[in-house]
């Protein structure tokens, strides 16, 4: 474990404590990340346009028009859900859609079941433990039973990362990345964008500074796509062990200090701290990251800067957030918290990829 006094350091200098990276050796998401993404930016790997859209693993391949098509779709969605005794047209009547979840979620699934329901979809619920997978099947056998049993289409979230792409090569059915492992989580980042956009009425040169642990998320990694593919600009704030190496390739803003990295965004999204960091190589300790990385009211207060806050969930209330800033949501006070909105439009989202995915097709 760092010291204490070499972790400090890092946050003056920006230099990792001891001038490692404690991941170098680490597995793709984490090692590669940075190259992956770089790789889907370039001229050769053309981005997908939206009526090209067979599956949805990430946003690292996909075009600005898809992702605004998205957007737009949910927009219209996100409409009917906020008048009374909302009701849409069944779309995707007598579809079945596996809900094919290796990892424990509240919100990503609950939500994905009601917009499938919405559309008028059935679902099917699957859990890992009281499976076959538990008997020793893989996940191409899990999947292939899945589709013979004529399911329409999957939602997959798996600890592995790559494991969404996999899939979508070895079934036609249409597959959506609930998140997989620490590479993507593209619908979390699409309701982060539908968000933002739906509060500030457009995401071109929209500043988002995205804050923690930025190198195991899934999340920052589909939001630094999609965002900078929006043409936002993007900064990055954590602890240098926390900042994938070679970030600033992506086109990003680093930052070490968080009072600079909030004098400089309009907009926050403040990553959840796996707790068990504290305990391995990358944190002294919770204390520690919570008074350097904490957003309270007092350091809001502090830099007199008015921040709109997303968080994906859950929080880890009085470690990355306060009770005050994670709760509030109108004046006073110096933030206004879009934690809740972000939940219902994540409903819309959801709606949106289904039906673009699966509504025209028979």
């Amino acid at each position: 474990m760092h010291s204490l006094k070499n972790w400090r350091n890092s946050l003056r200098t920006g230099k990792r404590p001891g001038g490692k990276h404690p991941c170098r050796k680490a597995s793709f998401p984490v090692q590669k990340n940075v190259q992956y993404i770089l790789q889907q930016m370039t001229p050769d790997n053309k981005p997908i346009p939206m009526a090209d859209m067979n599956h949805l693993t990430g946003l690292s391949g996909l075009s600005a028009d898809s992702i605004t098509g998205l957007l737009d779709t949910a927009a219209g969605f996100k409409q009917t859900l906020r008048s009374p005794n909302a009701s849409f047209s069944p779309t995707l009547k007598n579809r079945r859609i596996a809900l094919v979840f290796f990892e424990n979620s509240t919100r990503t699934r609950f939500s994905f079941e009601i917009a499938a329901r919405n559309l008028g979809a059935g679902t099917l619920g699957f859990s890992a433990a009281s499976s076959s997978v538990s008997k020793g099947e893989t996940l191409s056998d899990t999947i292939k039973n899945l589709e013979a049993m004529q399911v329409d289409a999957f939602v997959l979230r798996h600890p592995s990362s790559g494991s969404a792409k996999l899939i979508s090569r070895i079934t036609p059915k249409p597959v959506i990345n609930a998140g997989d492992g620490s590479n993507e989580h593209p619908t979390q980042a699409l309701l982060d964008m539908f968000t933002l956009r739906e509060h500030f009425g457009s995401l071109k040169g929209l500043k988002v500074t995205i804050i923690g642990d930025v190198l195991h998320s899934r999340v920052a990694r589909s939001n630094i796509y999609g965002l900078l593919r929006a043409g936002a600009e993007v900064g990055l704030c954590g602890p240098v062990t926390l900042i994938p190496p070679d970030a600033e390739k992506l086109g990003v803003r680093l930052f070490t200090d968080l009072d600079r990295a909030i004098a400089w965004a309009d907009t926050a999204i403040v990553l959840r701290l796996q707790l068990e960091r504290a305990s391995g190589t990358y944190l002294p300790s919770l204390e520690e990251y919570s008074r350097h990385y904490g957003l309270t009211d007092e350091r809001l207060e502090r830099t007199g800067k008015h921040l709109l806050v997303l968080h994906p969930g859950p929080i880890n209330r009085e470690i990355e957030i306060s009770n005050h800033v994670a709760d509030r949501i109108q004046p006073p006070g110096y933030s206004k918290s879009m934690l809740l909105e972000q939940v219902t439009n994540g409903i819309a989202i959801r709606m949106a990829v289904l039906e673009t995915l699966l509504g025209g097709t028979p």
